[in-house]
């Protein structure tokens, strides 16, 4: 048998082997839905091993072959909490292009800011042109997590710039919570996005991860609590645990949030998954943007070893105020460990009025009303 086909064979049962070694952990459930996804996943990667056998075969061979059919980019839209990252993760895995990357949609945008306002102090003509050949020469299969556009800049810039990438070869996997046709809906000047919308349904298999279960709000709707305390060894693996089952047992790879010079570090990153400790998001100077910038990117922030609140660590109990504000305010789930329960956090008589409201909302969001709530925002 050729070792090109047998390679096929082999990748074309690995998802679904994956698959089903996460539901026989019992990190998953089987669900129909999910493998409608997996079937056109694996396909993608059949193609895109064809086109590397294909590349490896010399002038002559290429005169008596055929050339593979270009690979499909996909876009995966459903709700939150359905498998969209878990499945991407699969895919990820599995994708055999040594030139691949999976990143955040915010953080390539703020990415792609940076870069154009490099090439314009470089007097560089055709910028997005120029982006989009530097980007298509280091990347072949291009991954986003969480396509959301809210921001004109950001809906202009798009449509241009995926024109080049999608001529150029790129192929993408996207996923979303949203349908193309529900993307920046009632934005600002929303008719100079529609191209992209068409362009985003003329080049990409648009499928719907078409469940009805949030199978991560099952997640934590399972845990006996989602706030820790006193910090000690047993807070320790509570907050383990609970990051191995929402990211259905991931390993924990660092992760960086970049904002205008700036680099914020976290302990862990899974697809919307975030584990942080208090010391990273709380013991330097980070501010209300910072926060926001975690709030855009993750739908579940996972922080650890919030200590006793003294007059001493006023600072960082203003940033630590600061961070809930911005939590709350945008539905993110929180799990946490802490040295003492929320209304006994803070222990100076000055802010104790302002940070009764830290408190309780801190409170609040431990609640099943606060987790159900994020479904209807979402």
């Amino acid at each position: 048998m050729d070792s090109t086909i047998k390679l096929q064979q082999d990748n074309n049962i690995f998802l679904i082997q994956r698959y089903q070694e996460q539901i026989a952990q019992k990190h998953i459930h089987y669900d129909a839905a999910q493998v409608v996804v997996i079937e056109q996943l694996q396909a993608l990667i059949t193609t895109l091993l064809l086109r590397q056998t294909y590349e490896t075969k010399s002038r002559t061979q290429k005169l008596f072959s055929a050339a593979p059919s270009p690979s499909q980019s996909l876009y995966i839209h459903g709700t939150v909490g359905g498998g969209k990252s878990m499945l991407m993760d699969l895919f990820y895995t599995a994708c055999p292009e040594p030139k691949k990357r999976r990143v955040h949609f915010h953080a390539f945008m703020q990415e792609t800011h940076a870069r154009l306002h490099v090439l314009r102090q470089g007097n560089q003509t055709d910028l997005i042109k120029k982006l989009a050949e530097e980007l298509a020469a280091s990347v072949r299969v291009l991954c986003f997590d969480e396509f959301l556009v809210n921001d004109i800049t950001d809906a202009m810039l798009l449509g241009r710039l995926f024109k080049h990438l999608f001529a150029l070869g790129l192929v993408v996997v996207i996923t979303s919570n949203y349908h193309p046709d529900n993307l920046y809906a009632n934005g600002l000047q929303r008719d100079l996005f529609i191209p992209f919308i068409q362009l985003l349904k003329q080049t990409t298999i648009i499928i719907e991860l078409n469940n009805t279960q949030d199978y991560r709000l099952q997640h934590l709707l399972t845990f006996r609590q989602r706030y820790y305390f006193p910090l000690n060894e047993y807070a320790d693996y509570l907050i383990h645990q609970s990051y191995v089952k929402l990211t259905n047992d991931a390993p924990k790879r660092p992760g960086k949030i970049h904002l205008l010079g700036r680099t914020i570090k976290l302990t862990a990153v899974q697809g919307d998954i975030a584990l942080s400790s208090f010391t990273e998001l709380c013991g330097q100077a980070l501010s209300a943007a910072d926060y926001l910038q975690i709030a855009c990117q993750f739908s579940t922030l996972i922080l650890a070893d919030i200590p006793r609140l003294t007059a001493v660590k006023r600072n960082e109990a203003l940033r630590f105020s600061t961070l809930i504000d911005v939590l709350y305010d945008h539905n993110i789930k929180l799990i946490c460990s802490a040295d003492a329960p929320a209304e006994e956090l803070y222990c100076a008589d000055a802010g104790m009025f302002e940070f009764k409201r830290t408190a309780s909302r801190l409170i609040e969001m431990q609640s099943e009303a606060y987790l159900q709530k994020s479904l209807l925002n979402a």
